[in-house]
């Protein structure tokens, strides 16, 4: 397997997003796909979406595809892969199947045939366990896929201190995409929580690698090369930065919180938290930015009759003291985003968290 089509998965709507991520990465051989995005490339590839892509969820490796009309051939085929090309021996699995449009179509059937491949190779299978095998049938075509990953890669490896309904941090990093953010422009959040906006942006400003020093699932494949890996993180350094950003909330847990968090991410000295209500609101000192905010939505947190009232404040203060910036504003409901009395453009619906949210913009 020197190259190989990658798999880099984002929710539905957010496919355009990472798909300008991974061009302006280096991944020029990247398609926009259902789900994600389609890159050609080998392990080294794999490792750095890993390490440097914010906005995939996972990377996912496809290392084998097949027709199979029935089960009996999906076994047959299935024991013919080069399993150890891609599992340590005795290697603990998990695997996923889903089955669309096909003959084979019951997909406990199709799982219990693949894991007695592996099985007959010498692996075992697990519910539990940390590497994945996913198996997608459709219209006839079995693809094979193994999770890089392991942790969903918005797990950056710095949080501890989380808000009350956190926004991912992979999530984030899309949605100030969305808004124009680059790393050269300030980022104000009035309403931070744990401080995921403040702290992505301050670390894509800083040209930190997304995944900080957590560890992945492909560094107990057969191939890994730990000093190439290494050598690959530690090409990655900090540039310098000469702007700030803010967060505030009227929370001082969430204050600590994300202190905390943003010291842990090594970008405390760029980053600024206070506590103080929306009304409170201060335009920093410097050129125009982004204000990027997640605020309740009623749905989870909050009485939303009651949440009418801060949205209503948030956009008066936007007007009065934020002209020429731009706003990012996640939300589920478009009756609380029209409260802001801002004339907002709403983007695609997005899946967070059991409920659909829209990322909602306008220059001020």
């Amino acid at each position: 397997m020197d190259t190989f089509d990658i798999f880099l998965a984002t929710p539905p709507g957010l496919e355009p997003a990472l798909h300008r991520e991974a061009l302006e990465a280096g991944f020029s051989s990247a398609t926009p796909a259902a789900g994600g995005v389609t890159i050609q490339g080998g392990w080294e590839d794999v490792w750095r979406a890993n390490l440097v892509l914010r906005g995939a969820n996972r990377v996912l490796v496809r290392f084998a595809e097949f027709r199979a009309f029935h089960l009996a051939q999906l076994d047959k085929r299935a024991k013919k892969l080069d399993w150890g090309a891609i599992l340590p021996k005795g290697a603990e699995v998990r695997i996923d199947v889903t089955c669309r449009n096909s003959k084979i179509y019951h997909d406990r059937a199709a799982r219990a045939r693949v894991a007695g491949a592996i099985e007959h190779w010498g692996g075992k299978v697990s519910a539990e366990a940390a590497t994945r095998i996913q198996v997608r049938i459709e219209d006839d075509l079995v693809t094979f896929s193994i999770d890089s990953s392991g942790e969903l890669l918005h797990k950056r490896g710095y949080k501890e201190a989380t808000g009350k309904a956190p926004l991912r941090e992979t999530l984030a990093a899309l949605f100030l995409r969305e808004c124009g953010f680059a790393g050269q422009m300030p980022v104000v959040d009035p309403m931070c929580g744990s401080g995921t906006f403040v702290i992505e942006a301050a670390r894509w400003a800083a040209g930190l690698p997304a995944a900080g020093d957590r560890s992945f699932a492909f560094e107990s494949f057969p191939n890994f090369d730990a000093k190439r890996f290494t050598d690959l993180r530690a090409a990655i350094t900090r540039a310098p930065v000469d702007l700030l950003f803010a967060g505030s909330d009227r929370d001082d847990g969430a204050i600590r919180g994300a202190t905390a968090n943003a010291k842990r991410a090594g970008v405390d000295d760029i980053c600024r938290f206070e506590r103080a209500a929306v009304s409170d609101l201060k335009r920093p000192d410097g050129p125009p930015g982004l204000v990027m905010v997640n605020p309740p939505y009623g749905a989870r947190i909050g009485n939303r009759k009651l949440l009418f009232g801060l949205y209503g404040a948030f956009g008066t203060v936007l007007q009065e003291r934020f002209a020429g910036w731009q706003l990012g504003m996640v939300t589920s409901d478009g009756g609380l985003a029209k409260a802001t009395g801002l004339s907002l453009t709403a983007g695609p619906p997005i899946a967070f968290g059991g409920l659909s949210v829209k990322l909602y913009q306008t220059r001020l």
